[in-house]
């Protein structure tokens, strides 16, 4: 009996997911067109539109126009059904928006950094948002560090946030279903969606950093987190034979003195040689890089000397975006999922039987 009980909890799970992702992506529809799309029988599309509609989650959007017969009722998403929450925690600043179901911002802000403070901060700073926003149906957290299935193992300097579960701590503490995400991660698979870049596309999305470098890898469209979920930590690279690339970028350009040049030539000089290093290794599309970080004079002296090191035919495009959009949008990406894929309408009959 628990076997059926699971089996139907996730078949119902499933279909919740198809039917919300088809209206999402479409304006309206009817039961016989949601049918056809989804390859489900019309009892059943009629079944779970009937208790979303009594949740909320769909509303009438009008009938069609008549064929002969009765005139068919077609069905709307409400994009305000449940609305997500996008977080993002760096040295400076930490970063938020508030969207709905279709990506709408409801709100976007900035406030002081939360990292020099315990994780006690966060949880209220969200709490908080909860309670401007009683709809949020999902937060998706992100964070300068390695993420091990919401845990975070390993964030330098901020030793009050390693090896906690946020993800566990967060949805005992509000409720709601939680996703915590590597900073580099969430930026490039913010980047490769927002851009509707191909499954099959290969890109490394480089930063600075406000806390040392990182990279965000995606290969063949997906997230690469290695078999420690410590990919992306590319400040250990031994680039040099006493230097390794945080080291290397530790001295910045701050200034127009010789000395600054100077140092400006070293960090290009380190930034090259770890797109060498990414183009032999992984052969990527493309190089992202913060263009708060890197200009596109910096970015053309990086090109011409990373020639140096890998023949240029074999270089992949340098390309500079905006890291914070592109971060949270990765965020908000995440967050959605969570939002389609979680069952909440109510259903007295958990046993039932769904035809596909």
């Amino acid at each position: 009996m628990n076997e059926l009980l699971t089996n139907a909890k996730d078949m119902k799970k499933a279909i919740l997911q198809r039917i919300r992702t088809h209206l999402l992506h479409i304006e309206n529809a009817t039961k016989a067109e949601i049918s056809e799309s989804l390859g489900l029988s019309f009892p059943t599309v009629s079944k779970f539109l009937k208790l979303m509609e009594e949740d909320g989650e769909v509303f009438p959007a009008g009938v069609d126009r008549s064929s002969g017969g009765r005139r068919a009722m077609r069905y709307q998403y409400n994009p305000d059904y449940k609305l997500g929450l996008a977080i993002f925690l760096e040295k400076n600043a930490t970063n938020y928006a508030v969207y709905n179901c279709l990506g709408q911002l409801k709100e976007q802000g900035t406030m002081a950094s939360l990292l020099s403070a315990d994780v006690t901060n966060a949880a209220k700073t969200i709490e908080n948002l909860i309670k401007k926003h009683p709809k949020l149906g999902s937060i998706a957290v992100g964070v300068p560090g390695s993420v091990k299935n919401g845990e975070i193992i390993y964030i330098p300097n901020y030793e009050q946030f390693r090896t906690v579960d946020l993800k566990h701590d967060f949805e005992q503490q509000f409720a709601i279903p939680v996703i915590v995400e590597n900073d580099m991660n969430a930026a490039v698979l913010g980047y490769t969606r927002k851009n509707n870049l191909s499954n099959k596309v290969t890109i490394v999305y480089l930063y600075l950093g406000q806390n040392g470098p990182g990279a965000g890898i995606v290969v063949n469209g997906e997230v690469i987190r290695g078999s420690s979920f410590f990919s992306g930590e590319i400040q250990f690279t031994p680039l040099y034979d006493h230097l390794n690339f945080g080291e290397a970028l530790e001295k910045r350009d701050s200034g127009t003195s010789d000395h600054a040049t100077a140092d400006k030539q070293k960090t290009v000089d380190a930034i090259s040689r770890m797109v060498a290093t990414f183009a032999v290794m992984l052969n990527p599309n493309a190089i992202i890089f913060n263009a708060d970080e890197i200009d596109r004079s910096m970015l053309l002296q990086i090109r011409t000397k990373s020639a140096e090191y890998v023949p240029e035919e074999h270089l992949p495009e340098l390309i500079v975006s905006d890291w914070i959009q592109d971060y949270l949008y990765g965020l908000q990406s995440l967050g959605l999922n969570l939002i389609v894929s979680e069952t909440t309408i109510p259903d007295n009959n958990e046993g039932a039987q769904y035809e596909n």
